[in-house]
């Protein structure tokens, strides 16, 4: 019982110390990761130019801000798979999230860009499209996945409260 309530203590522990610097650690970690893939497809079509975080295709600039880059949907994978205690390949399940999200936000800069780039008269609507919902929509279903997957039977958060409920002294 005092391992299970120490693994509890330190899986939320690792979720209060990486929000305290406001994300900061996913935007080190994926802008790049975000910005030179994005560059990398991009100049499969194209001819881009990067600088920092902006590339120029044709006189078209295209940011890739911290929005861009999803922070927040990280740490929200981050906490469903910390909120649970008994996944046995924890680590893998948190690696295979982030990874499944960073393909599935790439695609989705990719065809921004194109859409963008072609100015379709698609890009505004579907960049609000996707910056409200399609992020939201890739964690849920990475989510799900990964229940299935990892096979993953408790209920985050709910099963930590059971458990503190359950043996309290």
């Amino acid at each position: 019982m005092k391992k299970e309530l120490m693994n509890l203590i330190i899986r939320y522990l690792i979720l209060i110390i990486v929000a305290i610097p406001n994300l900061l650690i996913f935007y080190l970690v994926f802008k790049p990761l975000t910005i030179y893939p994005s560059f990398f497809f991009l100049n499969l079509l194209f001819d881009p130019i990067l600088f920092g975080s902006t590339i120029l295709i044709n006189n078209v600039s295209i940011e890739i801000v911290n929005a861009c880059v999803a922070g927040s949907a990280y740490y929200l994978l981050l906490i469903l798979n910390l909120s649970t205690s008994k996944i046995k390949n924890r680590i893998s399940a948190i690696l295979f999230s982030f990874l499944v999200f960073l393909e599935l936000n790439l695609l989705r800069i990719f065809i921004l860009s194109l859409f963008l780039i072609s100015e379709s008269q698609w890009f505004a609507i579907t960049h609000k499209f996707s910056w409200y919902f399609l992020s939201t929509i890739f964690v849920i279903g990475i989510w799900f996945l990964e229940v299935k997957l990892f096979k993953i039977k408790e209920i985050p958060f709910y099963s930590d409260i059971k458990y503190i409920y359950k043996n309290k002294k």
